[in-house]
């Protein structure tokens, strides 16, 4: 889907074939020496992986899950998740190129997620979850209207699935947006 808003984007759901490249994007956005062109890295509190093949996967099967893809020029440049989850949608597994970070793609994305989800789902929150100590990353979405509940859980430890914490204090903190 291409919209007037957003010249030379492409907005779709991930396919099977896309797992790779997106596995790959992910990666590039949050982990190793990669992430550091970007503003996202959590390369200093996590290392190991972010996500596999089987986890992004999992997304794109699931019946309540949707991995929206964003390409440009016919490559993919960003992703996010979103999940129907009763009366509110679940936002995550966001990335965005650690080369395009910084130029507003990001913005479009999560405005994309959004409206998406209103109008797939007719949902009127969007809920996500964020490392507490990543200080920079909840105020770039408390900028797009999201706000801390203070509510935590627990980070994974010992599932290096999630990555390998380089830190005893991570956890995460519900973020919530009454949508429009």
């Amino acid at each position: 889907m291409h919209s007037a808003a957003t010249p030379g984007l492409t907005f779709r759901d991930a396919t099977d074939a896309d797992v790779d490249a997106l596995v790959v994007l992910i990666e590039s956005a949050y982990r190793g020496d990669a992430s550091r062109a970007g503003w996202t890295t959590e390369a200093d509190i996590l290392e190991g992986q972010r996500t596999d093949p089987e986890g992004v996967r999992a997304v794109i099967k699931s019946a309540d899950s949707r991995l929206l893809t964003v390409e440009r020029d016919g490559l993919v440049v960003a992703c996010c998740q979103l999940e129907h989850r009763g009366d509110h949608a679940y936002f995550g597994m966001f990335a965005v190129s650690p080369t395009l970070q910084g130029e507003g793609l990001g913005k479009t994305v999560i405005a994309e997620a959004e409206r998406q989800a209103r109008a797939a789902w007719g949902i009127s929150e969007m809920h996500m979850t964020v490392i507490s100590v990543r200080e920079d990353l909840i105020a770039w979405y408390e900028r797009r209207g999201y706000r801390r509940t203070g509510q935590m859980s627990p980070f994974p430890y010992g599932d290096e699935r999630f990555g390998i914490p380089q830190r005893a204090d991570l956890q995460f903190e519900l973020l919530v947006k009454k949508l429009g």
